[in-house]
């Protein structure tokens, strides 16, 4: 029996896709940057059944390529070209398995969306606080394989910090499991994190345990005006300072940003009743503080004495700020139809933020003028999305071409500033050789090494992540 006749045997005719029209959607990526093939896409609806697909790929040599909900901006989920790989597809185990309501916990499969999984938490009364633009269609297996961020990593952190426990599918078809739902446990090797932010290379994440946060009870939002970057970060720490640590995101928008989104996105008008290079979205959340907009007001109160303020909206309904919160989620998107965009997502410490952008605009205008910095993101943690734009007039693949020069500048500038040149899309096809400038060698070897060891025949997400030797 040949392998797609074994691998259909095992998930039946509902986990099994071999036509190539209907193999598109697990083949490319929502930028088309990358574009794949695959002798098919297997999509197990159990841990045992991932086990089984496994253990025949591995005794065929077969390379895997792991796929939560596609949405990777680096091509960690795309296979290559030669055709000879399968996707493997978690959509069809979103179950959630046991709810820990004592220990505020959810044990899920690896497919659950993120949203209904968010959802989920809130319908027990709690929240899960890992909040990203793709919640509606990314799969928490891949938010765990990626170690995805957020806008309220300030508070919260990212993945890594979501995550008790794991259940894992090892090269060899071997299952891992790893679900605990203990907050300390000191016997030795913390092994999901080899997984959490591994991108299926060492791999498969089948299910895990993650942790149920107490829901805020008040939440209260401002947009607010400052007079350049360098106030964002001075904004932040006296939002810090006089809540008690009560903020929970903060967001930087240029003009650009919002001149993107009011044109291209259908109903959106500038919320601020001036024009400003520069804003922040400011959230505070409290379960004990009632008067959060009484907060947020002495905050923009002292912002404006100290000149760090130009002006602030404060959203006097949900609705208002839900249409905040969307104007800023909107932005990615927006930059698509002005052509070609060379995208980074960068993190440097926060106090050289402005450093890093002035640097990066002055040293990119050099090698593309007239280009259109697109710099938006999180504050909070230092991780900025620094996006150049091609300038007006000017012929998309001609921008494009500079691909490689931008890059380089601007990881340059951020391995400089002590800064990291992934924050939490990952490294996939993109950036795996980018490692080779900027960590060590002994750290890549010690990347090699333990790749080398769980899948010695490199079966599991071949060409991503690990530099080419």
């Amino acid at each position: 029996m040949d392998l797609l006749k074994r691998l259909k045997k095992i998930v039946g005719s509902k986990g099994f896709i071999q036509e190539a029209e209907d193999m598109a959607g697990y083949l490319t990526e929502w930028r088309d940057k990358y574009e794949g093939k695959a002798l098919a896409v297997i999509s197990p609806k159990s841990t045992q059944e991932v086990s089984e697909v496994v253990a025949i790929c591995a005794e065929t040599n077969t390379a895997i390529v792991p796929q939560g909900g596609n949405t990777s901006l680096v091509g960690g989920s795309i296979p290559f070209n030669k055709g000879d790989e399968i996707i493997l597809s978690l959509k069809r185990m979103n179950s959630v398995r046991e709810v820990d309501i004592e220990g505020g916990t959810l044990t899920v499969d690896a497919g659950c969306i993120l949203a209904d999984l968010q959802q989920k938490a809130e319908d027990l009364g709690f929240m899960f606080p890992l909040r990203i633009g793709s919640e509606g269609s990314c799969q928490i297996g891949g938010n765990i394989s990626t170690n995805a961020g957020g806008v309220q990593v300030i508070h919260y952190g990212n993945t890594r910090e979501q995550v008790l426990g794991l259940e894992v599918v090892l090269p060899d078809g071997a299952i891992w499991n790893g679900l605990t739902n203990l907050r300390k446990d000191n016997t030795g090797y913390d092994l999901k994190q080899l997984f959490i932010g591994g991108e299926g290379t060492l791999g498969i994440v089948t299910a895990a345990i993650v942790k149920m946060y107490p829901r805020p009870k008040y939440q209260q939002l401002a947009m607010v005006a400052i007079p350049d970057v360098a106030a964002a970060v001075s904004v932040l720490g006296l939002a810090r300072r006089l809540s008690g640590d009560q903020v929970t995101a903060i967001e930087l928008i240029p003009r650009i940003a919002i001149d993107l989104v009011t044109t291209h996105v259908p109903n959106f008008a500038d919320p601020m009743p001036e024009r400003y290079d520069w804003q922040v979205l400011i959230e505070l959340s409290s379960s004990a503080t009632e008067d959060l907009k009484g907060l947020m007001e002495s905050i923009l109160e002292v912002g404006f004495e100290e000149g760090i303020i130009l002006d602030a909206i404060v959203p006097e309904s949900l609705a208002q700020q839900n249409k905040l919160w969307s104007l800023r989620e909107e932005i990615s998107g927006a930059q698509k139809p002005e052509g070609g965009s060379i995208k980074h997502d960068i993190s440097v410490p926060i106090a050289k933020i402005a450093e890093f952008i002035e640097r990066a605009d002055t040293a990119l205008q050099q090698v593309i003028p007239n280009f259109r910095p697109v710099t938006f993101g999180h504050i909070g943690d230092g991780n900025l999305h620094y996006n150049p734009l091609q300038p007006v007039g000017m012929d998309k693949q001609e921008f494009l071409d500079k691909w490689e020069k931008v890059t380089r500048i601007v990881h340059d500038l951020t391995h400089e500033m002590q800064g990291s040149i992934s924050a939490e899309h990952g490294i996939g096809r993109m950036k795996k050789n980018e490692l080779k400038l900027y960590k060590s060698a002994c750290e890549i070897d010690m990347m090699r090494k333990i790749k080398n060891a769980l899948d010695p025949n490199g079966i599991m997400n071949p060409g991503k992540l690990i530099p080419d030797p």
